[in-house]
């Protein structure tokens, strides 16, 4: 009897509310239950960055396979269980990054919950950075929850304000948009003319929004939510309910409108909250790396980060063609017979091209280069008239894969291989082994593939569990081939790459090829680290120094910055994966310039960021891995920036030979984008530089240490 009355006792006690802070103590996560309904919210120094919000998961109304009942929502009806804090602080050394090393320090809540009417239990687990905090649904392996099929998840973000935010439309297919900047409030009326006409946003809300999420409040807190360890489940987007400020997660549905198909045990993705007062910590954050799990692979000494080249902006002007042929009716593999077919003159994948970027990479210390367009199918793929366009192994007729990759090595520089699966992702796994073994056969040891088109089976979408399962997969079977991915068009990254660091590039966003169809604004490239580059690096391929495409093709279109804010984005837009994405010819027309791309680094032991301002300007500079040496990049939006550049990150006592890639003064993105200036000089710890950016321009800094 005395154990039952104190039992009874300490049920109050248990859901009375659970509180842990940062270990610096500045964030702070409340924990509570309301009726039985687990809410949160989050503190940044005592002000309001997520009022109290509710969490669970609305479960679909399946039959139970063993006992033909339908499921019972994991929504409310809870008492607490048990409660368990603790503290991890360790040191971790990425295999590539803008650091050496990496601190991974929080404090932690889990809270175990029972569900007395289904005897169910969950474990919602928070970690606690001085950045931020990540929370999760853990599911561990019981009698009465073993299987499950998600209809929603009801994780909310309750936000203190209306808020300025950077967003795109929520999406289940991609992220290729241009930033909107507004008020909370302003997303309803926005978003007809922020979706694109092909856009699944239909299925949406008018106020759903992609993640990463970024927002400044009235009083100069900034806030971002993402997730992290997006693993076996589906892309989360928010819905915003607009009267009260209020985001709630919704699931990328499958093909029947589920969410997810869960078997226990399991653990939810991560769902993300960074906050600070200064934007450069925005940007230094390390929150979503450390929620991920350790490396998994054994061996990375095959893992590079690398600079390369390619056979791509040509084809994506216009001048070029991915295609061989014009005169093929229908392709098939196993069917066609391209040796009888007629070339079209524009196939840009031919051997004598290729040699000549070799020669180009060999010549400036570019390690690879990469060839689209070599394979068959490119006549017929786009649509997925059929489902096995590509085979992944089978060139055309006028690219020589085995004297090719010879060549190529011959010179110090390899090629990077391209598989476009037109988003038949089933195909691509059939022929998955086979094009890795192709690949380990002639020397590739990266792979750029890509994911245009809707996906087949139809009905699903790119950001669905079973895709992410997909895109996963073939980062998995990569490593067992020592081969590293860099996959354009799937889910935007959820800091995976630290546990496969062969994952060392995504797309996921708008890249530069837009700026081949009309062209992205020059504040495009400083909102995106702060949302897309949360998660993970993008291959942006910057570096067109011929900004003006008229002058060598017929297309019209320009690009939205200067020369030299083309220099800055490798600085800016983080990647171990940087193309020099111009033409060869384009670079000699700039070959002074050009120099700063042949010299600045792709991996770094330290980055520090100077200055930022959300869709404004950033400034960081970065020390280039087992150097002395720094880089220091500034890009800016249309309005222009002076920067004021404090060398106080140099080494006391050492003088540095400082290369100074400046817009000139009458530089602008639209008007005068090519005018530049380079200038030399020697500098030393605690000098100032104060670089007047164009609108739509940068600057570029090399700092070689003597």
């Amino acid at each position: 009897m005395r154990k039952i009355l104190f039992a009874l006792m300490l049920l109050p006690m248990l859901a009375m509310a659970q509180t842990v802070k940062s270990p610096n103590g500045n964030v702070s996560v409340k924990f509570s239950l309301d009726n039985g309904r687990p809410v949160y919210e989050v503190s940044y120094k005592k002000r309001a960055v997520v009022k109290p919000s509710y969490l669970g998961l609305e479960l679909a109304k399946t039959k139970h396979a063993s006992k033909g009942m339908e499921e019972t929502s994991l929504m409310d009806g809870f008492v607490v269980a048990k409660t368990d804090t603790s503290t991890f602080d360790e040191t971790w050394k990425p295999v590539w990054g803008e650091t050496a090393t990496i601190r991974n320090h929080y404090n932690e809540l889990a809270v175990t919950l029972n569900q007395p009417a289904t005897k169910r239990n969950i474990v919602i687990r928070f970690r606690v950075y001085d950045d931020g905090m990540g929370l999760r649904y853990e599911f561990p392996q019981q009698e009465e929850l073993n299987y499950f099929v998600i209809k929603e998840e009801h994780t909310q973000f309750a936000m203190a304000g209306d808020h300025k935010a950077f967003w795109i439309p929520g999406d289940y297919d991609t992220q290729e948009y241009e930033t909107v900047e507004s008020k909370l409030s302003e997303i309803r009326g926005l978003m007809k003319s922020a979706i694109t006409p092909n856009s699944s946003q239909t299925t949406f809300s008018p106020t759903g929004v992609q993640t990463s999420l970024q927002m400044k409040t009235d009083d100069g807190l900034y806030i971002n939510i993402h997730e992290a360890a997006c693993v076996n489940y589906a892309t989360m987007h928010l819905n915003l309910d607009d009267k009260n400020m209020v985001f709630e997660s919704w699931l990328t549905p499958d093909a029947q409108g589920y969410k997810g198909y869960i078997q226990t045990p399991f653990n939810t993705p991560w769902r993300t909250v960074i906050v600070s007062d200064d934007a450069r910590d925005m940007l230094s954050s390390n929150l979503i790396l450390n929620l991920n799990e350790p490396c998994a692979l054994d061996d990375v000494s095959w893992i590079r980060p690398i600079k390369y080249c390619g056979v791509w902006w040509d084809m994506i002007v216009g001048r070029g063609t991915w295609s061989y042929t014009n005169d093929l009716p229908s392709v098939h593999l196993g069917v066609t017979d391209y040796s009888k077919c007629k070339p079209n003159g524009t196939h840009s994948a031919n051997n004598e091209n290729v040699k000549k970027y070799i020669d180009f990479a060999a010549d400036n210390g570019l390690d690879e280069v990469l060839v689209e367009g070599w394979n068959e199918g490119w006549e017929d793929w786009f649509g997925h008239s059929k489902l096995d366009v590509f085979d992944f192994i089978t060139p055309y007729p006028d690219f020589d894969i085995k004297m090719l990759n010879e060549y190529a090595h011959s010179k110090g520089v390899k090629l990077m291989m391209h598989h476009e699966t037109s988003s038949s992702a089933w195909n691509y796994e059939r022929w998955m082994e086979k094009a890795y073994e192709l690949m380990n056969k002639y020397g590739y040891d990266a792979v750029k593939s890509g994911y245009v088109g809707d996906i087949i089976p139809r009905g699903e979408y790119h950001y669905g569990q079973l895709m992410n399962n997909h895109y996963l997969r073939a980062v998995k079977e990569a490593a067992k081939h020592h081969i590293m991915v860099n996959a354009h068009e799937a889910t935007r990254p959820t800091g995976l790459c630290r546990t496969y660091p062969n994952l060392v590039g995504n797309e996921s966003a708008r890249g530069t090829e837009y700026e081949a169809f009309g062209g992205s604004r020059p504040d495009h490239t400083v909102v995106l680290p702060f949302t897309r580059l949360q998660g993970g690096p993008m291959d942006y391929t910057p570096g067109i120094l011929e900004t003006q495409l008229n002058t060598w093709s017929e297309n019209t279109s320009f690009v939205h910055t200067t020369l030299v804010g083309q220099l800055s984005l490798y600085l800016v837009m983080y990647s171990p994966l940087q193309m020099a994405a111009d033409l060869p010819e384009n670079y000699m027309k700039y070959y002074d310039a050009f120099q700063f791309i042949r010299d600045v680094a792709v991996d770094w032991d330290d980055s520090k960021y100077l200055e930022a301002e959300p869709g404004d300007y950033i400034t960081v500079a970065r020390k280039a891995k087992g150097t002395d040496n720094w880089f220091v990049g500034g890009k800016c939006d249309e309005n222009g920036h002076k920067a004021v550049v404090k060398l106080d990150f140099l080494d006391k006592g050492r003088k540095y030979d400082c290369t100074i890639y400046a817009d000139a003064k009458d530089a602008h993105y639209e008007k005068n984008p090519k005018a530049y200036e380079i200038t030399h000089k020697i500098v030393k710890k605690g000098d100032v530089l104060k670089l007047q950016e164009a609108p739509g321009g940068g600057f570029a800094v090399s700092l070689i240490a003597q």
